[in-house]
């Protein structure tokens, strides 16, 4: 029976990844708008209500592959070892990511996976979709973070899933930047690590006196002008 559900599995699987290519090739071509699902159906060779057996929406034939990682930090969090803080588990999850050179977090330049990533930003109701996928994601991770904290430190949890959040967002934009420059993911990869580390050194340290302007700058300079005009 195991071994059943698991080729069943691998089955749906292989459908999916062929309604991707298929949709993934009509809309690089002739533009997301211009193509509708029974087109997508047809050159899978499928029909129109097995595509919508496997994507709730068109948007889905576009972004199938990100809404795979929606629970991703949330699983990383739950599944972090005994004494292993939050964010500890989260950064090392995020760095093997970037290390293996992982779609998820900006990190391939196959130029398929380039001119998708372009398409979504090019295109507003994928751009609202994938926005949408990184609010579940957050949420997702604030609930598993209250799941397993107690008292005023669960009230916590939506704001450290933020930080947490927005630190992958920030890295994820940095490297897709590095990368539509035409460098490659080799090279950027470096520079992508200290980034990530620095920030997360930020999330788990605190922000502190992070950003404080130096005396005579800033406000104080503007009084003392004002003092003296005076």
């Amino acid at each position: 029976m195991a071994e059943e559900l698991s080729l069943r599995e691998r089955k749906k699987i292989q459908t999916r990844r062929a309604l991707w290519r298929a949709a993934a090739k009509l809309f690089l071509e002739r533009g997301y708008d211009q193509v509708s699902v029974a087109e997508v159906a047809l050159a899978a060779e499928v029909s129109k209500m097995t595509v919508f057996n496997y994507m709730s929406s068109k948007e889905d034939l576009v972004l199938g592959p990100m809404k795979e990682h929606i629970g991703d930090a949330a699983r990383a969090v739950r599944d972090r070892s005994p004494g292993e803080s939050a964010v500890a588990a989260f950064r090392r999850d995020f760095m093997a990511a970037l290390n293996a050179y992982d779609a998820s977090v900006g990190m391939s330049d196959d130029p398929y996976v380039l001119q998708v990533r372009r398409m979504i930003q090019e295109t507003p109701a994928l751009l609202v979709r994938a926005h949408e996928y990184v609010r579940r994601a957050q949420m997702l991770l604030a609930e598993e973070l209250a799941a397993s904290t107690e008292g005023p430190e669960a009230e916590l949890a939506p704001v450290v899933a933020a930080q947490l959040m927005s630190v992958r967002y920030v890295v994820h934009e940095h490297n897709h930047r590095r990368l539509f420059a035409g460098e490659s993911a080799e090279e950027i990869l470096p520079g992508a690590v200290v980034l990530a580390e620095r920030a997360f050194a930020l999330v788990e340290h605190g922000l502190g006196d992070f950003g404080t302007l130096p005396a005579g700058t800033g406000a104080d300079t503007a009084q003392a002008a004002e003092a003296g005009a005076e």
